[in-house]
């Protein structure tokens, strides 16, 4: 299957603290009924990093059941230990996903060339593909263009990465340095359409949680050809980023979800319910906006 056009990283329900598999699973459904172009379990916004191993795995074989090959799933498995990292992604490889999203490294901060060793020591042991998740504002460590090239070179299983910099001139070195074919997705909302115009190939998004239809349909249209169209849902779906990055993703998004009707409210410590004051903004917001 082709990583292109809009995939949704998605929430992780939980209903009193616990994986909530029927409200996931609707989740899903309506997510494809809406025309997302494929999905991500087990990423930053289905709050992986507070999940088990046991409830990785559930949740990912929930979202290949679910989905029966209907659209790509590209499955979180990354870590900042590479013994865990590739025991993750073979749970991402033995419950049926098409790919595996690798985070890379936080808090030990391995060098450039650490980075290419990590990645390596995945593929050695579990072969798939591989899409490297470039997000230094919460790694603190940035993945180099020239170091994302050697990898599209070096390891055939990277075939892709989720740049999340917000630097335009990064993505546009990135796909300049790298072979062609290799898959540049943008991991910010803000900035889908400038990646696609430099060369990239879709996004991996928070937003598209509440509104696939539209972030699928931008990135439709770019395809298309219809600038116009993808040009008036960037700025349709402009103020939507700004609200969910009110605060701590994906604190926001799961309140727009729960105000939606869609899921229940439950988040994972440490993270905890939205102030009050930028609660009532965000169901303003979506109640002027017609979602609620």
């Amino acid at each position: 299957m082709e990583f292109r056009g809009a995939f949704t990283a998605l929430v992780t329900p939980f209903t009193n603290g616990e994986v909530d598999e029927e409200a996931y699973r609707r989740h899903i459904e309506w997510q494809i009924e809406q025309g997302i172009d494929g999905l991500v379990p087990c990423g930053t916004t289905g709050e992986s990093a507070t999940l088990s191993h046991a409830e990785h795995g559930k949740v990912i074989r929930i979202c290949v059941e679910q989905v029966n090959k209907r659209v790509p799933v590209l499955a979180g498995a990354g870590s900042n230990n590479t013994r865990e990292a590739i025991e993750l992604t073979r749970y991402a490889k033995d419950a049926g996903a098409d790919g595996a999203l690798l985070i890379t490294p936080y808090y030990n901060k391995p060098t450039q060339e650490g980075l290419v060793a990590h990645f390596k020591a995945i593929a050695k042991d579990v072969p798939m593909p591989f899409v490297v998740y470039n997000v230094p504002g919460r790694t603190a460590l940035n993945l180099l263009p020239a170091t994302v090239a050697r990898m599209a070179r070096e390891i055939p299983e990277v075939i892709g990465i989720k740049e999340a910099t917000g630097d335009l001139k990064q993505v546009s070195e990135v796909v300049e340095f790298c072979p062609k074919g290799f898959t540049v997705l943008s991991g910010d909302d803000f900035t889908v359409l400038p990646l696609l115009a430099v060369g990239g190939q879709g996004v991996i998004s928070v937003v598209s949680n509440i509104l696939p239809d539209k972030m699928s349909g931008m990135c439709a249209a770019w395809f298309a050809g219809d600038l116009p169209t993808a040009q008036k849902l960037h700025f349709e779906l402009a103020p939507f980023s700004r609200m969910m990055f009110l605060e701590t993703n994906p604190i926001p998004v799961k309140t727009s979800l729960a105000l939606m009707g869609r899921i229940k409210l439950d988040l994972r410590l440490p993270l905890v319910p939205m102030s009050p004051a930028n609660a009532e903004s965000l169901r303003a917001f979506l109640a002027g906006k017609g979602l609620i």
